[in-house]
């Protein structure tokens, strides 16, 4: 049997949406108790506190998981150079969610293209810091040839599958036997919502795979009503 972690890029809940979610409580134990899994991406603008993570995990049901975005000072800023102590600080955070922590997600910039020694170290570290699920986003054409696969493969990296696919040259080609997919809105990118058919696909395909599916169309409020949509037609709902 599968298990697809289903959920949003933060866990804000829309007025459209909020009949789906009128339990009591936070606006993260009322999602929780209908999603499985949210994406932390404010950790990637900013730090939080450990006991600000731990207050996370202790709002949400056992079976729930998060996936926590590495910082831009890691990925855009050194690009994934001489990082270890900001890698330290990241782990000391976000390690606070203990058991609930599901994933780290590594989004790289669109002008970082790869440089296998520079990767290859830091893939290192990380791995090194996180013995569970890590995702990479990577934007560069580059990440996306058989070098960077090999890489990936090698540390047990989870290539990311985005739509829209920033970078990708071709079809995409798994790295793990795990998925994670970021839905980030088509045709307007955070804005755009998704339609039956589209979402039918991704169930489809979902069906088969242990995996995440995020949706990062949050601008306007489709994600949270699209993962509803999805769970539906998983036939969770």
């Amino acid at each position: 049997m599968t298990l697809t972690r289903l959920g949003c890029a933060g866990w804000s809940i829309s007025r459209d949406a909020a009949p789906s979610f009128d339990g009591a409580g936070s606006h993260l134990e009322r999602y929780a108790a209908v999603l499985n899994a949210v994406e932390i991406n404010s950790s990637f603008y900013r730090p939080h506190q450990p006991q600000t993570y731990a207050r996370w995990a202790d709002s949400v049901p056992d079976h729930f998981s998060f996936s926590v975005k590495l910082p831009k000072t890691i990925t855009h800023e050194r690009r994934l150079k001489d990082v270890a102590a900001l890698l330290d600080r990241f782990a000391a955070e976000a390690g606070a969610l203990g058991s609930k922590l599901g994933c780290v997600l590594v989004q790289l910039p669109p002008s970082l293209a790869l440089d296998a020694t520079v990767a290859d170290d830091f893939l290192h570290q990380l791995r090194g810091r996180f013995d569970g699920m890590l995702a990479c986003e990577a934007r560069h054409g580059s990440w996306f040839g058989d070098d960077a696969s090999a890489l990936l493969q090698r540390h047990r990296i989870t290539r990311v599958i985005a739509d829209p696919p920033a970078g990708q040259p071709g079809p995409y080609v798994a790295t793990t036997d795990d998925a994670y997919v970021r839905l980030h809105g088509s045709p307007r990118i955070y804005y755009s919502s998704y339609d039956e058919d589209y979402l039918a696909g991704v169930a489809a395909w979902l069906q088969d795979r242990n995996g995440w599916c995020i949706f990062d169309n949050t601008a306007s409020g489709a994600a949270i009503l699209n993962a509803l949509q999805l769970k539906l037609l998983q036939g969770a709902g």
